[in-house]
């Protein structure tokens, strides 16, 4: 091979990669847009909603003290509150998971099962 071969095939070479990077930072700059306009558009959409509104699925419940008074309940009661309130959680959490594996038609642990 001359010389001259190795030139034509080096500038071939670094002309391709440079295409290359070009095309890569082209799609990445579409890809960047993309997202900012669907940034834009759902900061639109959700900029009338309320920030303190409630969004959750779970209901309220409604304290058994009120806020602060912890301070000055006996550690009995605040246990009580505590392992109450847990409870409830768990057969929110426990429902929601029965639910859930109905719809998917998957078998029931045994768990969470009610017997009654």
């Amino acid at each position: 091979m001359p010389w001259w071969s190795w030139i034509l095939l080096w500038i071939a070479l670094v002309a391709l990669s440079l295409l290359f990077h070009i095309l890569l930072g082209i799609r990445l700059f579409r890809q960047f847009m993309t997202t900012v306009h669907e940034l834009s558009a759902a900061g639109k959409r959700f900029s009338h909603l309320d920030p303190f509104a409630e969004t959750s699925d779970v209901e309220p419940s409604v304290p058994a003290t009120p806020a602060g008074s912890a301070v000055f309940a006996s550690p009995e009661q605040m246990r009580h509150d505590y392992v109450t309130a847990k409870a409830s959680r768990q057969e929110v959490r426990r429902k929601r998971r029965v639910l859930r594996k109905a719809e998917r038609g998957q078998p029931q642990s045994l768990h969470d099962i009610e017997f009654s």
